[in-house]
């Protein structure tokens, strides 16, 4: 941009109007120059409000192929109605894939006090990279497992014993993992369900801490209450244990059943 100043004829400096338009001028010049700059500065503003937009939609559509959503919170453990624990948990994106990990507490008469942990992480379509726990009682346990094409490889330490790895190989590389004392790994089934499909579903299932591979069926249950609210319902059956999950309309858990062990675990 050019600015064109008009042309001031000076007299002499001892004509004070020649004076007065030079300082009339400069203050014409100074008034265009701030307008450019609030100018200039507008637009980088709404050029930064424009990119973080576009970085945004971006990651949100990076995401948009998951099955998952970002989730976190706190389950309370009840048996025959009696609290005897609490589990926290987080379901997050990282990177191009997603973590679900979550720690529990139990305190249950008659045995040592209980922490696990387990740390999961994810394919955006549910298929597990990794997995992770550690259960501290009397004694410290855990293992860590990686998942490769349909492979299970562990690494386990149970107590003071030797170290050992085992390998499982599973039909399909979409298997589910759910592990003992961790009720989040619902959450994260509820989401691997098809719910387009709906109807029965089976899927190879790997219980770490059991060092147990298998299978389970899940069934859609359609409308399902407790406590008198609403929720949506799935069935997930294995060969000697039926569990009841209760989600809300985005599916996530919230509350989970075994009515053969008069066990509940609710959202808090």
């Amino acid at each position: 941009m050019t600015i064109r100043y008009a042309r001031v004829r000076f007299p002499g400096f001892r004509n004070r109007p020649g004076a007065e338009a030079t300082a009339g001028l400069l203050a014409s010049a100074e008034t265009k120059f701030r307008a450019l700059a609030w100018c200039v500065l507008t637009t980088l503003l709404l050029l930064l409000a424009v990119t973080g937009t576009v970085f945004a939609h971006a990651n949100q559509k990076k995401n948009s192929g998951s099955v998952f959503i970002n989730d976190k919170g706190k389950f309370q453990i009840l048996l025959n109605g009696n609290p005897i624990g609490h589990e926290e948990f987080e379901i997050t994106s990282s990177g191009t894939g997603w973590t679900a990990k979550a720690t529990t507490h139990l305190t249950v008469e008659g045995s040592p006090v209980t922490t696990v942990t387990g740390n999961l992480t994810l394919q955006p379509d549910g298929s597990p990279i990794s997995y992770e726990w550690n259960s501290q009682t009397d004694k410290t346990s855990g293992a860590h497992v990686s998942f490769t094409n349909g492979v299970a490889r562990m690494n386990i330490q149970l107590g003071s014993a030797h170290p050992f790895e085992q390998d499982l190989t599973f039909a399909s590389p979409h298997i589910v993992v759910l592990d003992d004392n961790l009720y989040y790994q619902y959450a994260v089934l509820a989401r691997v369900y098809d719910w387009s499909k709906r109807g029965t579903q089976t899927f190879p299932v790997l219980v770490p801490q059991e060092l147990l591979p298998g299978s389970i069926t899940v069934d859609w249950a359609g409308a399902v209450s407790a406590e008198g609210k609403a929720y949506e319902g799935l069935k997930v059956t294995t060969n000697d244990l039926q569990v009841t999950l209760f989600l809300d309309s985005n599916h996530r858990l919230m509350r989970l059943e075994v009515p053969s062990s008069k066990a509940a675990v609710v959202r808090e």
